[in-house]
């Protein structure tokens, strides 16, 4: 059966009249008619009233009515799921965090050469639990963000894969007293805790923090003061002189030189290795995203394993 009987007959049904209904069908009435018996056929009872004015629907004409609004809406939804893939396919798509959108992106995407930037692309810059979601859902292709073995993860194999694209550290800042030294000093005390600007709990960067350091430091003692999901908003506290903030050192870096109103508060013992990685799920992506994907790769294998 044509599905376009299918939408005549809705036609018929709002109009009630075959000449109107043949009109906003775009076909003369005599093929419109003809093309209506051919649906009676089909269903082997007559689905229109002829006979009575205004004319109207029998019961089965009705029957097949709702049927019909069934069937084009599932069509027309089809379409559209189509059309939505076929477009996401066409561009690339990378949720990455906003620290990494915002130091990182711009330069790496560059050092892929003339390759990638040829390839339209779409950046969702957001917080990692959100990211994760996209990524969960299937609404972006590729993960940026920072990343450590030991951390717990969704992003896990079999079902993902990671390219590591270079290596940073969460260092631990604060402001700058009148001397160039730190404000608040590491580990604390258990009656005079160091004020913690942290990540929010859950978050990638407390994950990390947590699994590595926090955990494994009967030493520190910290008092939490405020928490974000934010680097930056990190950042601007701790210059603000609002307490202690691990970031990554990439972030940091310009107001570490001075005279910035950065400085590090701690030895090498309370940094924390990671890597900036990109994530893919295992699944077979569109062929632009796979190309994309073995550029990345070749391009790390060349040696972009280097500390920002």
């Amino acid at each position: 059966m044509d599905t376009n009987y299918l939408a005549d007959l809705r036609a018929l049904s709002e109009t009630l009249n075959f000449s109107r209904a043949a009109e906003l069908r775009n076909i003369t009435q005599p093929a419109f008619g003809r093309r209506i018996q051919s649906l009676e056929a089909w269903c082997g009872v007559p689905l229109v009233n002829r006979r009575q004015m205004p004319m109207s629907l029998t019961p089965a004409g009705q029957i097949m009515l709702d049927a019909a609004g069934d069937v084009i809406g599932r069509l027309e939804r089809a379409r559209r799921e189509i059309e939505q893939n076929q477009a996401a396919t066409a561009s690339l798509v990378i949720a990455a965090t906003h620290a990494l959108s915002f130091n990182f992106f711009p330069s790496w995407i560059n050092s892929l050469g003339v390759e990638a930037a040829t390839h339209p692309l779409r950046l969702l810059s957001d917080n990692m639990k959100h990211c994760e979601k996209l990524m969960l859902s299937g609404d972006a292709q590729f993960l940026l963000c920072h990343a450590h073995a030991a951390s717990p993860t969704p992003m896990r194999s079999p079902e993902f894969q990671r390219c590591i694209l270079a290596r940073d550290r969460l260092i631990p800042v604060c402001g700058r007293d009148s001397n160039n030294q730190p404000l608040y000093e590491l580990p604390g005390t258990a009656e005079r805790p160091t004020p913690h600007i942290a990540f929010e709990e859950g978050s990638g960067m407390a994950r990390i923090l947590t699994s590595v350091l926090f955990n494994r430091r009967t030493d520190l003692h910290l008092s939490s003061v405020v928490s974000s999901h934010h680097a930056m908003t990190l950042k601007s506290l701790a210059m603000e002189g609002k307490g202690l903030a691990w970031i990554p050192e990439s972030l940091a870096r310009s107001e570490l030189r001075e005279p910035g109103r950065l400085v590090i508060a701690g030895d090498a013992s309370w940094h924390v290795e990671v890597d900036v990685a990109l994530f893919r799920p295992c699944t077979q992506l569109g062929a632009l995203a796979e190309t994309f994907w073995q550029l990345v790769q070749d391009t790390a294998a060349t040696g972009m394993s280097w500390h920002l």
